[in-house]
């Protein structure tokens, strides 16, 4: 019989390579080099498994598809971050960084919504910045809108969520990881419930502030809890981080920095 440390280890196994499989492996800093993007593309075929995805600055996204095919990373989506991280960028800015990203080869576009604007009054820029990016993503990539919700009350990050999925986002989510406060169980029990309420086609990425598995589970439960087991896949639920690999490989015993060839 096992005992319950076998069964506590079993139980985080589990956990790892279900969060593992649905993270953004992400490196948004302003020193990234070539050869740190390789280095995170190289993570990113983990010892239980690859990652959802790689999320970089837009400079990097046709580097990172090409390393990753080289290490037979087919599979894994190279995402990049646009109007990032302010917001406020002129719509035809944004709309010019979209159409390189996607020429470059992004297979998922996270744009940040203009959220300032939204403080401000203003409701129908964010629409009019979802829908055109929409446009340039329908059939080529997924829209992920970044709503900065640590900077929005409830009500406007149930405005901003609500506008966002009817303009087209594939995707909402909480944060750039660029400000004080980044993703809360808060503003994700929000954002899963109007995704329940509007259309459970949309998926959820949290984002900043995990770097513990525990961390990454508590909106894997709440995912779960408001929309179901089954919604739970890397097309409806991802983990923006950095940190959150390492630190869940240790937790288990492996390292990010040995992947295991052909383990998967």
């Amino acid at each position: 019989m096992k005992d319950r440390r076998t069964d506590m280890n079993d139980t985080e196994h589990t956990l790892a390579r279900r969060v593992i499989a649905l993270l953004d492996l992400t490196s948004l800093n302003t020193d990234d080099t070539d050869a740190s993007i390789e280095a995170l593309c190289r993570k990113a075929l983990t010892p239980v498994g690859p990652v959802a995805a790689v999320c970089v600055y837009p400079q990097f996204v046709s580097l990172a598809r090409r390393t990753l095919d080289a290490l037979g990373g087919h599979s894994i989506q190279v995402a990049t971050v646009c109007n990032f991280p302010d917001g406020d960028a002129p719509l035809d800015d944004v709309l010019a960084q979209t159409r390189k990203a996607l020429a470059d080869g992004a297979n998922e576009i996270d744009v940040v919504y203009p959220y300032r604007a939204l403080i401000a009054g203003d409701e129908q820029r964010g629409r009019d910045l979802v829908a055109a990016c929409k446009a340039l993503c329908q059939g080529r990539a997924l829209l992920k809108v970044i709503l900065e919700t640590g900077e929005l009350n409830a009500l406007l990050i149930r405005r901003a969520s609500i506008d966002a999925i009817q303009a087209g986002a594939d995707f909402i989510k909480t944060s750039t990881g660029k400000v004080k406060v980044n993703a809360t169980p808060e503003a994700a029990d929000l954002m899963l419930h109007i995704i329940a309420n509007y259309n459970p086609q949309v998926g959820f990425k949290p984002a900043g502030g995990m770097r513990m598995l525990g961390d990454a589970t508590v909106y894997l439960w709440l995912a779960e809890r408001i929309l179901g087991a089954d919604w739970i896949s890397p097309r409806h639920l991802r983990f923006g981080a950095s940190s959150l690999l390492d630190n869940t490989l240790e937790l288990i015993g492996l390292s990010a920095e040995n992947p295991a060839q052909g383990a998967y």
